[in-house]
């Protein structure tokens, strides 16, 4: 379940979705357009290699591209909307971006051949949103600059973060998936698809609440509150996940689902041998876990305040990603605590060298390239050229590597900056290990 402490998510509303026969038309050529390349066999060859990435047997580093900034990324009007019901609208974006990815800057994607309808599951989520002041530089762009209101001070305010309820609207469910199938009928099939892969994160939203100096600061001062702190939250997540279990609402993640914030998770080893298709369980699942605000916390710190609490979380998955942007080359012998550990991120403050001897051949190193590179004033595509080949030399065969362009906040409304990097990233990836 991916929260936003931003705000409140309404439940899903169960009634029946009555489209004008323009939305449909749109709706159905998108498809349409997908389906046939749906249909490539490149899928399934890009499937194998990161099955074998995953599983530690790479052929190659595989290279994906998420977290886009779309409001720069229109050209030709390729990703302008021109269906006017919301739901139409909601289903034409998600079609448009996934075969604009596909022309301009696919790397290793692989499209479904299915359209996926989501079950309409609710999350009370966990009481408490954030109290902010916002600063925008473009008004366009959901990427802003915040000052949190400081609404955790003591024990007291603990209560303040709240058990999650879930819910499953069956009704809703079925409007969706009826609807769905009454538009793509005879294009492409469609899929319930229950909740996926779970972003778990407790210090991405303590320090919301908390402030980050003064977590910061209370994790020397006050180490007992943190702690109390800490352990809500986990105890808050780890609720809304056994009523997952209870509610039979999970689907598997070992396919083209973005596992933590790496790629997909392809793997032989899940869903594993204890398995019921009719009932999937965590243990068949992919789990995650980071700490980013933990950059320059201390690695007994990290462990004490972060994966300790992490771990009553971890061990109920059958493989674990860890890590975001924290870097993480100096805490390798904690990570090794982490049960079924596979991926770890190495965000662009890693000392690459440390990490990649660090973690050996024994993980996949989910490796970040800075997007930084695509904000400046002018574009230098032999300098994107020469840091992709600078860590992969660095690699020479040594470890298991993923290159995931992510966390996109501007290309300065140059969208082809973007689909240069893509080209370049799949040549050198393809020509460093011939």
């Amino acid at each position: 379940m991916l929260h936003d402490p931003s705000h409140y998510a309404p439940p899903p509303v169960a009634e029946e979705i009555k489209l004008r026969q323009k939305d449909k038309d749109i709706l159905r050529s998108l498809a349409s357009e997908l389906a046939q390349i749906a249909t490539l066999p490149v899928h399934k060859e890009k499937a194998k290699l990161w099955r074998k990435l995953n599983d530690l047997e790479s052929e190659r580093p595989m290279v994906w591209i998420n977290e886009i900034c779309w409001n720069e990324m229109n050209v030709d009007d390729e990703l302008t909307l021109q269906c006017e019901h919301s739901w139409a609208r909601d289903q034409e974006r998600d079609l448009r971006r996934t075969l604009y990815q596909w022309r301009h800057l696919p790397g290793d994607m692989i499209v479904n051949d299915f359209l996926a309808s989501p079950l309409a599951i609710h999350s009370t989520d966990f009481g408490i949103i954030e109290d902010v002041d916002v600063v925008k530089t473009d008004d366009t762009n959901d990427i802003v600059s915040r000052h949190f209101k400081i609404q955790i001070k003591d024990f007291k305010d603990l209560d303040k973060i709240k058990m999650p309820v879930i819910t499953h609207n069956e009704k809703a469910t079925e409007f969706f998936y009826q609807a769905m199938c009454d538009v793509y009928k005879g294009i492409m099939p469609v899929k319930k698809m229950g909740q996926t892969h779970i972003w778990f994160t407790p210090w991405d939203y303590l320090i919301r609440w908390w402030g980050i100096e003064e977590a910061m600061i209370d994790m020397i001062e006050r180490p007992e509150l943190v702690h109390a702190g800490v352990e809500r939250m986990v105890d808050a997540w780890m609720t809304e996940l056994d009523q997952f279990v209870k509610l039979n609402v999970l689907s598997l993640d070992n396919d083209n689902t973005r596992i933590g914030s790496g790629g997909y998770g392809y793997t032989k080893t899940l869903p594993g041998t204890k398995y019921n298709p009719k009932y999937v369980q965590p243990h068949n699942m992919w789990g995650c876990s980071n700490a980013q605000i933990f950059s320059e916390v201390s690695p007994d710190m990290h462990w004490e305040f972060a994966m300790k609490h992490d771990m009553r979380w971890l061990s109920r998955w059958g493989m674990t990603y860890y890590g975001c942007c924290e870097p993480l080359d100096r805490k390798v012998e904690i990570l090794k605590k982490i049960p079924n550990l596979r991926k770890v991120s190495a965000s662009p403050w890693c000392n690459a060298e440390k990490i990649i001897v660090g973690l050996g051949n024994k993980y996949v190193l989910s490796h970040k390239p800075s997007p930084a590179i695509l904000a400046e004033d002018d574009w230098h595509p032999d300098r994107a050229r020469q840091a992709i080949r600078d860590f992969l030399d660095k690699t020479d065969g040594k470890c298991h590597v993923e290159l995931i362009m992510k966390d996109i906040s501007t290309v300065r409304y140059k969208p082809q900056r973007l689909w240069e990097w893509e080209k370049i990233a799949m040549e050198e990836v393809e020509e460093s290990f011939k």
